[in-house]
């Protein structure tokens, strides 16, 4: 089993590659760049961890809250380390944090074509709500990048 740690700004590069090569992301060049994945991890430094393998990110998860809900964002497995418990891991690590922090309900969103992802929270006990309406609104211009 790779190390699971807290995750640093020095991450990034393995990170973002591992991102770019997971099948179902959506990056855009705002939120995922450099500055936004640090200016993250400076508001959530306790909740988002990566999975860590000879040197090499196997493994990462954003996490963090508002005070109220824990949010999940970006959960991803390298696809040669899968089905290793990594993402369960991973997982299990961001939401024991947002407890910590005296959270007690997280939410994600996932991509309806993902079906492997949408299996993965299933299988972890993540519940689809079909009596929301997700709605967004970009507050700058973004360039969306999907794998």
């Amino acid at each position: 089993m790779p190390d699971i740690r807290l995750m640093r700004p020095d991450d990034y590069d393995g990170v973002y590659a591992l991102w770019l090569r997971t099948p179902g992301m959506g990056l855009n060049d705002v939120d995922e760049s450099r500055e936004g994945v640090a200016r993250y991890l400076a508001r959530n430094p306790s909740t988002c961890f990566a999975a860590e393998e000879g040197g090499s990110i196997v493994g990462v998860i954003l996490s963090g809250h508002d005070g109220r809900r824990g949010y999940i964002y970006h959960m991803a497995v390298d696809v040669s380390f899968r089905r290793r418990g990594i993402g369960r891991a991973l997982v299990n690590a961001a939401l024991d944090a947002l407890r910590r922090e005296g959270i007690s309900k997280a939410a994600l969103v996932a991509f309806s074509r993902n079906e492997e992802g949408n299996r993965f929270w299933e299988a972890l006990g993540f519940t689809a709500r079909d009596d929301l309406v997700y709605r967004n609104l970009a507050l700058r211009p973004l360039t969306r990048t999907d794998t």
